[in-house]
């Protein structure tokens, strides 16, 4: 809901999409490229999708997948002048047996898309130690819903940082 606010105005300025990723699957497509929702209620039916697709899904991890094919997907937009790709995780990778140096390397595997993990929670610490073995400036931790916009901020601030 913060991200759609956060680009309200600008839909000619910026393309997106909005897929999720779950046990069940690693791209369940909720916003399709170029298609925002137009007004507060399409929204409403966006994020009611969202919340349907996480209560009734199967348990698992398609995280790595998740994170490679909007990369892809984000490479292949020739007419964008930057992609970014903001993946959002629970941060519970451990417990699926993927480690960061997998995590890092899909991050950081196409040169033309930055891409940045926000981790939304952390299990014994987990989401502070993901990001510290994450690349600089490819992962943030946000235990607050609220911090999410300057995470969202900082990622795009450090890819003009590293142009």
């Amino acid at each position: 809901v913060m991200l759609f606010g956060a680009l309200d105005g600008f839909e000619a300025r910026y393309r997106f999409s909005m897929t999720g990723h779950s046990g069940e699957t690693p791209r369940e497509l909720f916003v399709p490229h170029g298609e925002p929702p137009a007004h507060e209620k399409a929204r409403l039916r966006v994020v009611e999708r969202m919340v349907a697709h996480s209560q009734f899904c199967a348990s698992g991890d398609h995280t790595l997948e998740a994170a490679e094919a909007a990369i892809a997907a984000a490479a292949k937009d020739t007419d964008a002048d930057e992609r970014f790709v903001f993946l959002f995780s629970d941060a519970n990778l451990r417990r699926y047996g993927i480690p960061p140096a997998k995590l890092s390397k899909v991050l950081t595997s196409e040169p033309s898309v930055h891409a940045h993990a926000i981790f939304l929670s952390s299990l014994g610490g987990e989401a502070e130690a993901l990001r510290a073995e994450m690349p600089s400036g490819r992962a943030s931790v946000c235990l607050d819903a609220a911090d999410v916009p300057a995470a969202v901020q900082r990622a795009f601030a450090a890819a003009v940082l590293d142009a």
